[in-house]
């Protein structure tokens, strides 16, 4: 087995943090392929380190090509991919949460304040943002792409 990713400090604060925060369970999906996947390993690597840090957090190691049902229903298209779920026993509840590509640098923060999130079943937005997009009548898709450059 390769190196752990994560260093013992960072594991310690991730599981404090989760040990204080995470209320309900989360399905982490990992979507990956057998070839041509630059970052596949590691990325399954670092989500198996923190899934492993709470017992609320499951892992679903899924291949997109194999399971390319699954990846239609929840809109994954490119490996590796994760979608952040809510887990209520056998039933998943999507919250729209995806990263595409290896959530490292400053997109792991990202990865960890989305399962808070979806532990605790609050976006954690405003009141005010709540009611306006209350008011929107058509659907939206927003994304949001980052470097760690």
């Amino acid at each position: 087995m390769a190196d752990k990713i994560l260093n013992e400090n960072i594991t310690k604060q991730v599981k404090d943090a989760f040990d204080k925060q995470l209320s309900q369970p989360v399905r982490v999906m990992y979507f990956g392929k057998q070839t041509d996947c630059d970052y596949c390993a590691d990325t399954l690597q670092l989500v198996d380190e923190v899934a492993a840090l709470s017992d609320r957090i499951d892992l679903e190691v899924l291949d997109i090509e194999k399971d390319s049902a699954i990846a239609r229903q929840f809109h994954v298209e490119r490996a590796p991919s994760l979608v952040i779920a809510g887990r209520d026993g056998d039933q998943i509840q999507d919250y729209g949460i995806r990263f595409a590509g290896i959530p490292s640098g400053y997109e792991f923060s990202s990865l960890i304040q989305g399962l808070v999130l979806v532990s605790n079943r609050d976006s954690a937005l405003q009141q005010k943002t709540r009611q306006s997009l209350k008011e929107l009548k058509e659907p939206v898709n927003m994304l949001v792409f980052t470097t760690p450059t």
